[in-house]
């Protein structure tokens, strides 16, 4: 069992950056891929980012170039740099964490992004 917390999230105004953490507790971090998705008011949530066990890392076309996922197992730490931030990146975030075959999935209960001026 795997539990997840996340934070990091706040106010900023657009054009300015913020760095997510999600908390793993529990046994076997360094197993599961790690993701952060995001949901918007009255939107699905939706893939913001993933890093697998190896350290292979996928991300929305949206945050391309803008969004940096990393992880440290030593840590049981996921994190997520978000820069140049736009009004459309706000939402609730949350992290992720699954077994390879999506057999297991564990999310935390999501940290509030708010981007406005």
């Amino acid at each position: 069992q795997v539990q997840l917390v996340e934070s990091g999230g706040g106010l900023v105004q657009p054009g300015g950056s913020l760095r997510l953490s999600c908390a793993a507790s529990g046994s076997s971090f360094s197993w599961y891929a790690m993701g952060w998705y995001r949901q918007a008011p009255e939107k699905q949530r939706e893939l913001v980012a993933e890093i697998s066990r190896g350290g292979i890392t996928i991300y929305a076309d949206s945050v391309k170039g803008r969004f940096t996922i990393s992880r440290d197992n030593a840590e049981n730490t996921v994190y997520l740099q978000m820069n140049s931030l736009k009004p459309e990146d706000m939402a609730v975030y949350y992290c992720r964490a699954r077994s390879r075959d999506l057999s297991v999935v564990h999310w935390g209960q999501g940290t509030q992004v708010t981007v406005s001026s």
